[in-house]
């Protein structure tokens, strides 16, 4: 039996701000409701979102729709940086995914590796398809944990795939069993 994952990246968030509470812009905004409109005929069974904000209103009017709420599972949050709560710029940022995909055991201090962070969450998306078996779940997430899960069934999906992608986004993923069958954009 075919289960559907729905990868849906969070829309355009302040550049500033706490990363856990960071919302999104009026661009943002407008994204989750087309979103909602690019999701509303798939015959979404469950949302669930990564604990961060902007990543929570991305998914919600979809969930509304449905009738639901947003489920919120604490391991598909952002890779963490460093202890800082503050977004790190992209000057700064950009360098570090270089090192960690070089080296996807390298963290800074107080932050996790690539192989940490695709451990987390690769374990729950696992749970998920054992327990929602032929539904059709929406995961509102990030770009690096995003491309880290997408990444350990498929390896094309790495750095290159990541500065690829936008904000928002959409990748149905279509799984038989634990095994992944295809990746379709939707976005």
């Amino acid at each position: 039996m075919r289960t559907f994952i729905y990868m849906v990246r969070h829309g355009d968030s302040p550049k500033k701000g706490n990363e856990r509470t960071r919302g999104l812009t009026e661009k943002g905004k407008l994204d989750a409701q087309r979103i909602t409109d690019v999701l509303k005929d798939e015959g979404i069974n469950l949302v669930i979102s990564s604990p961060y904000t902007r990543s929570i209103l991305t998914v919600e009017p979809l969930a509304k729709q449905i009738g639901q709420e947003v489920l919120v599972v604490e391991d598909f949050k952002e890779r963490i940086f460093s202890a800082e709560d503050e977004r790190m710029s992209d000057k700064d940022l950009f360098p570090l995914l270089e090192k960690s995909y070089l080296d996807p055991n390298f963290a800074l201090d107080n932050g996790e590796t690539n192989t940490d962070c695709q451990k987390r969450a690769v374990k729950v998306l696992k749970e998920l398809l054992n327990t929602y078996i032929g539904k059709k779940v929406v995961i509102g997430t990030h770009g690096l944990v995003m491309t880290l899960m997408m990444g350990y069934y498929d390896s094309n999906y790495d750095l290159t795939f990541l500065h690829s992608t936008s904000k928002p986004d959409i990748y149905r993923m279509e799984f038989n069993g634990q095994e992944l069958v295809e990746i379709n954009r939707l976005w």
